[in-house]
């Protein structure tokens, strides 16, 4: 069924622009000074530049659509509408969050019935696109099939996640990263001396130290970056000169405590937790206990770390120092008990005690081996001197007779059939309490039988 043209039109008019610069005035420093063309846009030199794709696109506006996902502050909206001034594409935006799909049906249909009528084509931006569910992702399907509309999303989290496969394969994908702090500082310098946008209108005397200071602590996150500069200079009393002097001690108090970007079930969360893994596993306390502070500081739930500590003590440490999963086990159960702040120490104590024990996988490789005989190998039966002997007519089968007691032989041990066919799963290694294991199991083996 061919869909109904609708006459619908949003192009701007002199009213609408009129209106936008009026709000402009009163907007955050941050909205003020968002480049308008790529030639002001900072940062992700890694997908913009010359020769790179994303710029010959937009610069030959042949653009296809786009998903831009990265941290918050990173310049994902400010590069979509950077694009719409390159484009002779008319530019339509909606948010994910107060949008619905009656409002982008209307923008769909208009879209269509342009391209129908002139030719031209439509830029939809959709900010923070991973907010629409599968059934409202679903609606631009069609559209962006036939060409009708090229759609640009923008989203913290990562999109191989959050947004349907469809609409993934009909998409470039680009990541931004986190801004530089030598990015930002061109930021905030561009806005100190910006008379029409920024706070150049202002005789305004910044201390270099507070530039470099706004340029660290904010992550990268111009947003940040920007408004705490604002905070910082419209909060400031001028001298008598008429001077406001923006010092480190005055950006410091405007920046408050600093946000660490770590959401509970994105990327934050989960790069975090592996660098947390692996740096244990890979036996280094300083680097396990700062992204332990940095879940800690981001409020991530005491148990969670607790419970990857057991499993990294169990996994990575093993019978190299099989105190490591004691040590883990307690320190689960004494956070749990006493929340934090003080279970930040209990969590430390044992999260450095894992990461300084000496490493083995041995039991974790050897179950991991051994369940995969299970599932893929002919199960091999239990030998009848291993079978249950303990109800009496076990004794007329035979189970149980030949079972040689082990603790009746030197060294607790006797040589005897207890698997068909002899696997070997347990490998110990030459470290830790593991190398005494290794030398025992080959002692008590090399013995004569009797």
């Amino acid at each position: 069924m061919k869909r109904k043209i609708i006459n619908t039109s949003s192009t701007p008019t002199l009213f609408s622009e009129i209106q936008e610069k009026e709000n402009l005035k009163t907007a955050p420093l941050s909205v003020r000074m968002r480049p308008s063309t790529l030639a002001e846009y900072v940062g992700q030199t890694h997908i913009l530049g010359d020769g790179k794709l994303l710029t010959r696109a937009i610069q030959s506006d042949r653009l296809s659509s786009l998903i831009f996902y990265g941290p918050p502050g990173s310049g994902k909206t400010t590069l979509a509408l950077c694009i719409s001034k390159e484009t002779s594409a008319v530019f339509e935006k909606i948010n994910a969050v107060t949008s619905n799909v009656e409002e982008m049906r209307k923008i769909l249909a208009a879209a269509q019935n342009r391209r129908a009528t002139s030719g031209r084509r439509t830029i939809l931006f959709i900010d923070e696109i991973h907010r629409f569910n599968k059934a409202q992702q679903d609606v631009l399907m069609p559209d962006l099939e036939d060409g009708s509309v090229i759609l640009i999303g923008a989203t913290v989290f990562n999109p191989f996640f959050t947004l349907v496969s469809p609409l993934l394969s009909r998409s470039l994908v680009f990541e931004l990263k986190s801004l530089s702090p030598d990015d930002i500082a061109i930021l905030l310098k561009r806005s100190i001396s910006d008379k029409e946008r920024g706070l150049g209108q202002i005789n305004l005397r910044v201390q270099e130290k507070a530039v470099a200071f706004l340029s660290e602590i904010c992550d990268g996150d111009a947003r940040k970056a920007l408004n705490a500069l604002e905070v910082g200079v419209l909060t400031t009393k001028a001298n008598k000169e008429g001077i406001v002097h923006l010092t480190l001690d005055i950006v410091q108090e405007s920046i408050q405590k600093k946000q660490v970007n770590y959401d509970r079930d994105g990327d934050g969360h989960y790069d975090t937790i592996s660098a947390f893994i692996k740096s244990m596993r890979g036996s280094d306390p300083d680097a396990t206990l700062y992204w332990l502070a940095k879940m800690i500081y981001a409020g991530e739930d005491p148990r969670f770390i607790a419970r990857r500590i057991c499993i990294c003590a169990s996994e990575d440490v093993g019978l190299a120092d099989s105190q490591a999963l004691v040590l883990a086990n307690t320190a689960m159960q004494v956070s749990e008990f006493i929340g934090l702040p003080e279970a930040r120490i209990v969590l430390a104590q044992a999260a450095v005690y894992v990461a300084c024990a000496p490493k083995s996988n041995a039991a974790y490789l050897g179950i991991d081996k051994a369940l995969a005989d299970v599932k893929d190998n002919k199960i091999q039966p239990v030998p009848t001197a291993l079978k249950d002997a303990s109800y009496q007519a076990a004794k007329t089968l035979g189970h149980g007779q030949d079972y040689q007691y082990a603790h009746n032989y030197p060294n607790h041990y006797v040589a005897q059939e207890y698997m068909p066919q002899k696997v070997t799963y347990y490998v110990p290694t030459e470290l830790g309490h593991e190398k005494k294991i290794k030398a025992w199991l080959e002692y008590i083996k090399g013995q004569p039988r009797d």
